[in-house]
């Protein structure tokens, strides 16, 4: 579980990133959430675009691959989804106070 503080810098990280993933009419894949996955565990913080054809409910997609992929849904703005995941082997992402 991830903390207010870390929420916070996570989101300021994740304004300079572009969306690597957009989900459209076909919503969740099995393909989708595996890739959704394999890049949470390279790069840990993840910006997914859900396209204005997708009807599915933008927070329902959140939640689905957030449990799916064992991550955490860090904001949710727009059409946009962040999620995060800390790779324990290979951690990019150093909160402060944290050793590296």
């Amino acid at each position: 579980m991830i903390t207010s503080k870390q929420r916070s810098y996570l989101m300021r990280l994740a304004q300079t990133e572009n969306a690597i993933f957009q989900i459209g009419k076909s919503t969740l894949t099995p393909e989708v959430t595996e890739a959704i996955d394999e890049a949470l565990t390279a790069r840990e913080l993840v910006k997914i675009n859900m396209l204005k054809n997708c009807d599915a409910d933008l927070r329902e997609v959140a939640g689905m691959l957030s449990e799916r992929t064992h991550s955490e849904v860090v904001q949710i703005i727009g059409r946009k989804i962040i999620l995060f995941r800390r790779n324990h082997q290979k951690g990019k992402i150093v909160f402060t106070g944290e050793k590296a």
